[in-house]
């Protein structure tokens, strides 16, 4: 059973507003925090890769491999998480320092950053949760909702997920490579030469780094070296699976058609992500290797700011959705984690074959057709009043 929540279009602009005010308060205290904070994380991330890197050399003692993976796996993490992702999203592009600008930082997985930004930054945040335009919704081989057609082959759901969680770096590469639409002729080689050739040069670096020289550097340990370096890189992509799946899929997390989400106010947009995300509660530590997005809702309404806020700004965004009988979905990453794979395990299965769980619908008064032209009319003055300015 469904629970309905309408949102008259008065108070949706009210939310819009008030997380206006939370980013601008934001913005405007950028600074020395903000740029010790990062350069810190980026200070830890070397250090440990320094060291899983060294102690690789003493890896015929099992204590020392197990210290030197471990190292290994956390710097791949802070590097993807807390340091790669959220550079890339531009949340430090204020400082204007080459090594921390979103358009020329490459991070260590096999993906190419330019790639990444198109599939994530563009497609995944313009269409959050909307299904049939964003891909991270199944990321083009999972069913992760009910309004996706079912056929057979999603019974295997949760071995697609277990093998995409296992090989996660190699699945965001080939994310924006659309292999289904591809296989369903929808896409030709044309189309992908071009990704093709930039994955290829991304992931035969990554591949000749971590699988060749760094091995060949240990000389006679080169076995050890190899199968640790697999390790680390293993660690990373189940934890970032986890975190990424546990942030956009739980129980309670609403997806959208493109019908409802047309015309799209930025009042809307907002309203679209506080929905279509969940955060996992945890300590400093916890948020700080989930690169924040254990605040995945704050990440979804701000993602160009610095992730770091995110804790100070969760409990505003709580209190707006508690203000206007919205969810604010949160867990701990047990809860969250344990609910995701039932709804892999549940959406296997037809909709007419298993009970869905109860959820809160929060759907936005519709506009009518007086409505929409007068925001037009509205749009068109204001697009005047700018060329008048700009002319003058």
């Amino acid at each position: 059973m469904t629970e309905h929540i309408v949102l008259t279009r008065e108070q949706v602009e009210e939310i819009g507003a008030k997380l206006d005010e939370i980013r601008a308060q934001v913005v405007a205290d950028l600074g020395e925090k903000d740029r010790e904070y990062i350069y810190s994380i980026i200070r830890a991330q070397r250090g440990l890769e320094i060291t899983g890197r060294a102690l690789m050399y003493l890896s015929p003692f099992p204590p020392a491999w197990f210290a030197a993976v471990g190292a290994l796996g956390v710097s791949k993490i802070l590097d993807n998480m807390e340091i790669g992702h959220n550079v890339m999203h531009g949340q430090f592009d204020w400082m204007r320092e080459p090594g921390l600008n979103s358009r020329e930082f490459e991070w260590d997985t096999v993906c190419p950053a330019d790639q990444w930004r198109h599939s994530h930054n563009y497609m995944h945040h313009t269409f959050t949760n909307i299904v049939d335009m964003d891909r991270d919704v199944g990321y083009g081989i999972l069913r992760m909702a009910p309004e996706q057609k079912w056929n057979p082959y999603y019974l295997g759901n949760l071995a697609w997920a277990s093998a995409l969680m296992v090989l996660f770096q190699w699945g965001v590469m080939l994310h924006d490579l659309e292999v289904e639409n591809i296989l369903a002729g929808k896409r030709n080689w044309y189309d992908v030469k071009g990704l093709v050739k930039g994955m290829w040069r991304k992931s035969s670096k990554q591949v000749l780094k971590d699988y060749v020289v760094y091995p060949l550097l240990t000389g006679p340990l080169f076995p050890l070296t190899f199968l640790g370096n697999a390790s680390a890189n293993l660690i990373r992509n189940v934890w970032t699976f986890s975190i990424i799946f546990c942030g956009h899929f739980p129980s309670g997390v609403q997806t959208f058609s493109v019908e409802e989400t047309a015309d799209e106010t930025k009042g809307e947009w907002y309203v679209r992500q506080m929905l279509g995300s969940a955060n996992i509660e945890g300590n400093r530590l916890f948020h700080i290797m989930s690169g924040n997005l254990s605040h995945q809702i704050e990440h979804h309404l701000f993602p160009d700011l610095p992730a770091n806020r995110y804790p100070e700004m969760a409990p505003q965004v709580r209190a707006i959705c508690e203000q206007y009988g919205l969810p604010y979905n949160t867990g701990s990453f047990g809860h969250q984690i344990g609910s995701t794979w039932k709804k892999i395990a549940r959406l296997s299965l037809p909709n007419w074959m298993v009970d869905h769980e109860p959820e809160l619908k929060v759907t936005i008064e519709r506009r009518t057709a007086e409505d929409a032209a007068r925001r037009a009319l509205a749009e068109s003055s204001r697009d005047a009043d700018d060329r008048e300015t700009v002319s003058v």
